[in-house]
């Protein structure tokens, strides 16, 4: 029978052996990505997040991995589950902590757990193991964010409870250049698309894309710098901490695209950005002060550039945000996965999933006719 293990630091995982299970194309899964989040301190005891990965261990060969936290809170994670923790303080009864795969702060759908056995028998395993760390930290559930498709589906099959939710994605469609993509657009839509562009031009602002090694300290100073400005504007502080971007530019810099926006040769934004083979992931902005359009600038219209130039297929600029409609971002499916341990609960959450799923649907659809493009996809634009 294969062996489950905890680990209370992905130190404790060699880097090799969890990147041969995972893949090391999908930046966010990556063990040099999470390990960043835990040697920085961002991701901590302190701060609400216990790691807890899950190793499974088969004839003294490690088969499978997953992360795996105990959360006392729910910041971070992007798929709202404040109503649920309400309930249960209502009904006198502990919500926290709860147990929870997700790459921790990054609302980006991928791929949750490595592993060389057949998805089904590792989606079984996984389950099994959950019910009984759950049982044994007293933890409400569990919670998986952002997973795909096929394993929304195997979780399901072993009776585990799914919920929909959207985000607003670019997709490649063999666009030549950025005039190219714009002539699918009607008329107006366009004309929006070109004053915006023009906004920024008549500000005398300049942008710069660099990648990878052209990035450097320096860059690094001035992208936290605007990072955590832009948080404390709303109050906050930033999750992340300045040694894990460090940690990011040392041992991955080939997944790291940096947008600068300048003026006079000094830095007034900048969008940074991370990559696999074929799609681009918007993640942190930062700015020193208000400028019209500028965020359109950096954060969608480089990226789709970008995108173009490189041969990319999507680009996935990060949670929420309607307003990216009409720039072309199509709504899309995301999905998550639950488990709960109080069954009392069961009927209404399951009433309360399908409820939302509908009319999440109901909410793709309409936004979907306000997508930009034309109709007639042969008519001249």
């Amino acid at each position: 029978m294969p062996e489950i293990k905890l680990h209370s630091k992905l130190a404790e995982i060699p880097r090799q052996q969890w990147n041969n299970l995972c893949g090391t194309d999908y930046p966010f899964l990556r063990h040099e990505f999470l390990q960043a989040l835990e040697s920085s301190g961002s991701v901590s005891p302190e701060s609400g997040w216990q790691p807890l990965h899950l190793g499974v261990w088969q004839r003294s060969q490690l088969v499978a991995v997953m992360p795996l936290y105990l959360k006392s809170h729910s910041w971070g994670e992007y798929v709202f589950d404040w109503s649920w923790a309400d309930a249960w303080a209502r009904h006198g009864l502990d919500y926290y902590p709860k147990l929870l795969t997700a790459i921790p702060f990054t609302p980006s759908s991928g791929p949750r757990f490595g592993s060389t056995l057949p998805l089904h028998e590792t989606t079984e395993l996984f389950s099994q193991a959950i019910m009984q760390i759950a049982s044994r930290f007293d933890a409400s559930g569990w919670h998986a964010l952002f997973v795909e498709p096929g394993v929304k589906s195997a979780f399901a099959e072993t009776g585990l409870m799914t919920r929909l939710g959207t985000q607003y994605h670019w997709f490649n469609r063999d666009y030549s250049s950025f005039e190219h993509y714009l002539s699918h657009f009607t008329s107006r839509k366009r004309k929006n698309v070109r004053k915006e562009r023009e906004k920024v031009q008549s500000q005398g602002i300049e942008l710069i894309t660099l990648e990878g090694r052209e990035i450097t300290q320096p860059h690094l100073d001035m992208f936290y710098r605007f990072y955590q400005r832009t948080y404390r504007k709303r109050g906050m502080r930033g999750y992340l901490t300045r040694a894990f971007f460090d940690q990011l530019l040392k041992n991955m810099p080939e997944h790291l695209v940096l947008v600068l926006a300048r003026i006079d040769g000094r830095e007034v934004a900048c969008a940074l950005s991370l990559k696999s083979s074929d799609c681009l992931y918007g993640r942190y902005w930062g700015c020193l002060d208000e400028f019209d359009s500028l965020h359109f600038e950096t954060c969608y219209y480089r990226g789709i550039e970008y995108c173009i130039e490189k041969g990319l297929k999507r680009f996935d600029p990060g949670a929420q945000g309607e307003h990216k409609i009409q720039r072309g971002f199509e709504p899309i499916e995301t999905w998550s996965v639950h488990w709960l341990r109080e069954k009392g609960f069961h009927p209404a959450l399951h009433t309360f999933l399908d409820e939302e799923k509908a009319m999440m649907r109901k909410e793709m659809e309409t936004l979907s006719k306000g997508l930009p493009f034309r109709c007639d996809p042969d008519q001249q634009p």
